[in-house]
């Protein structure tokens, strides 16, 4: 499988949901999907790495799965408020590069 940009997958979830007639859902549906995700997600990590083992009546569900969940989601937002996720990045690396540069101790312990 080619590997896709960020841009290609926007452009990839958009025409998926411009098939259909009810379009994006509202900012506010979105970010209830999202908790909604994440909190998918969160179950998945503590059964993996927690102490909260599944019941037998939970099918199996992947981390992979549920991130990718979480990024559809995601992207689906971005989308419905047009925010280009690249600039996103973008804007953020900038920051830790910048702001958050002398927090953390390098691996290669230059000062």
């Amino acid at each position: 499988m080619e590997k896709k940009t960020m841009q290609e997958m926007q452009k990839e979830v958009d025409g998926y949901i411009g098939q259909f007639k009810e379009g994006y859902f509202s900012p506010l549906a979105m970010l209830a999907r999202m908790t909604e995700e994440l909190g998918e997600l969160s179950r998945e990590i503590n059964h993996y790495y927690g102490e909260k083992p599944k019941k037998n009546s939970e099918g199996e569900r992947t981390i992979e799965e549920e991130m990718g969940d979480m990024l559809f989601v995601l992207i689906c937002f971005a989308n419905s408020l047009n925010i280009d996720l690249e600039e996103a990045h973008d804007r953020v690396m900038e920051k830790f590069n910048t702001r958050d540069k002398d927090r953390w101790t390098r691996i290669d312990n230059k000062e």
